[in-house]
């Protein structure tokens, strides 16, 4: 009996240190949703979730080891109820059991799922049980075919994509860096770029005509003649002009 009680000791501290390390993923993989989601991606993903997978696979080994001896056997019952606060229970249990009344009793020593999951699992046993095995046969295979299926183009994606990188790789480069550098400079800095010329002003040619500046005479073209004056001149002399004259 001492043995037994031993091997029990023994299996229970493993299975507190195994739930310890569950329950320590979970709240890294809880933080790391709500802090760092924008940062995490599918791959990490699916490493949370093995680690977690692999770690709750240990402790059902645990469980279905024939050195544990079967829990079933034994009676897990309360030996003092009371509503007062309780230090080193909510020690304990981080704060979220802070006293171990009538109350938290039926919740956490019940050995039964609550009623309404209970009756919905009654209903698809049931459901399961009476569903024709032809018929079942056809879901499982639907199922499998569409699971090959994924896993075909996964497959098919995976072996493209690499494919497509081995091609680009031995793709000869056409570029230089160098010239494109040259030519950045030309545009943003004018580097290398020659001076613009400046047309020299050329002087007017013998008998060309040029402009005509007014009160100059000069030659005019043929068939040309000099346009009568609208304006009326009276030129007088100072004398009669100033009336003070002498």
């Amino acid at each position: 009996m001492e043995r037994e009680e031993k091997v029990l000791d023994i299996v229970l501290e493993s299975l507190i240190s195994r739930c310890d390390e569950i329950k320590k993923s979970l709240i890294s993989f809880l933080y790391r949703l709500e802090n760092e989601h924008q940062k995490l991606d599918w791959p990490a993903f699916l490493d949370n979730f093995a680690l977690i997978s692999g770690q709750i696979n240990n402790l059902l080994k645990i469980l279905k080891s024939e050195k544990t001896p079967p829990l079933r056997n034994r009676i897990f019952l309360p030996l003092l109820l009371s509503p007062d606060r309780d230090e080193d229970l909510a020690k304990l249990t981080e704060g979220r059991v802070v006293a171990f009344n009538h109350e938290m009793v039926p919740d956490y020593l019940r050995t039964k799922l609550e009623p309404e999951i209970e009756s919905i699992e009654a209903k698809q046993i049931v459901k399961a049980s009476t569903m024709n095995q032809e018929v079942g046969q056809k879901q499982i295979t639907s199922i499998n075919k569409i699971a090959n299926t994924i896993i075909e183009l996964v497959r098919t994606t995976k072996d493209e994509w690499e494919s497509g990188s081995t091609q680009r790789s031995s793709i000869p480069v056409t570029s230089s860096i160098q010239d494109t550098n040259i030519i950045l400079a030309a545009i943003y800095l004018g580097k290398g770029l020659k001076p613009s010329t400046i047309t020299p002003k050329t002087e007017p040619r013998p008998g060309s005509i040029g402009p005509q500046i007014p009160g100059q005479s000069g030659p005019r073209p043929p068939g040309i003649s000099k346009a009568p004056s609208a304006i009326k001149t009276n030129i007088k002399s100072a004398s009669q002009v100033n009336p003070y004259g002498r």
